[in-house]
């Protein structure tokens, strides 16, 4: 079914129901837009998007304290007879017992949160965003190095989860193992997480499943990471080539998003935890304005231009 449950709004966002004898089990979010109905109680319904999450701040709640009880009941019965999910008061504020009757008249939950009105939408609409993303699974690894998503794929066998451990080992962190969940936040951002069956576990051939933040630490594991690279592991092939300068990005792409990937070859000897560091560092070099290759490029093209220039 599309959408996030009301429910799990409720536990992610710490909010209070304030409506318990309302069922909210069946009840979903099916966007992350929010809305703050301050037109609507003041009588104006055009454009008004009732399936959106409704959020009473401040100005809304002192306005509507202006009504006499008539004026709050037409207000309140024109609002809340939309099939608006749910009303969320910030702030603390508590909705009049005219408004709760009414809600509950007409199935609509109430909530309230302790945080203030600009920082609560903001949070939830970015919430929202993450979990009404585009999603598709992939198989493979992601670790957070040096603040670096870097997704690991490569047939099973391969050494995907053993070169995660290392990393683990060597202080990075691990979002998930064998299935990662891929969602498209925006045209430049795709963030991975895990599957809440497998979250923090990882499979090691000949030893088993491993509880990675039973043994490193709850700093060993992260709950999701925007996917900043790919490492695509693969047998050694020695007809292939193989890039040897990296001057020009190669990239594979998820949800129609473009990311940095890099096919690295495997033979006996080689440390692949090494290799992802120092590919997961060089990325980050890149993407703060210094590219090695380039640089080796330039000093070579000027030592020869140099060289004519004696020779002349």
């Amino acid at each position: 079914m599309a959408g996030v449950g009301l429910k799990k709004v409720i536990e992610r966002l710490n909010l209070e129901n304030l409506t318990p004898e309302i069922s909210v089990d069946k009840i979903r979010i099916n966007q992350p837009d929010l809305n703050r109905p301050a037109l609507q109680i003041a009588g104006y319904f055009e454009y008004f998007d009732a399936t959106r999450l409704q959020v009473i701040g401040f100005v809304e709640y002192t306005y509507m304290k202006g009504f006499t009880n008539e004026e709050k009941r037409k207000a309140y019965t024109k609002l809340l007879s939309y099939e608006i999910p749910a009303i969320v008061f910030c702030r603390e504020l508590m909705p009049d017992p005219i408004f709760r009757e009414t809600a509950v008249a007409h199935g609509i939950p109430l909530l309230s949160t302790k945080m203030e009105t600009s920082a609560f939408m903001a949070e939830t609409i970015r919430w929202l965003n993450e979990r009404l993303a585009p999603c598709i699974s992939v198989h493979g690894v992601l670790v957070d190095v040096y603040g670096e998503g870097l997704l690991i794929i490569g047939e099973s066998g391969i050494g995907k989860s053993e070169a995660a451990l290392e990393l683990i080992k060597r202080g990075h962190r691990l979002v998930t193992d064998d299935v990662v969940e891929l969602r498209k936040i925006s045209d430049d951002t795709l963030i991975g997480s895990a599957p809440d069956i497998t979250k923090n576990f990882i499979e090691l051939r000949g030893i088993g499943i491993v509880d990675v933040k039973a043994l490193f630490g709850a700093a060993a594991v992260k709950d999701s990471q925007q996917i900043d690279l790919v490492i695509r592991l693969e047998d050694w092939d020695k007809e292939k080539e193989y890039d040897r300068l990296g001057l020009e990005d190669n990239y594979t792409e998820y949800l129609g998003n473009k990311v940095v990937c890099h096919d690295i070859p495997i033979r006996a000897g080689r440390n692949l935890a090494l290799i992802c560091e120092s590919a997961a560092a060089n990325h980050r070099q890149k993407k703060m304005g210094y590219n090695a290759a380039k640089e080796l490029y330039s000093r070579v093209h000027s030592s020869l231009t140099k060289k004519q220039e004696d020779d002349e």
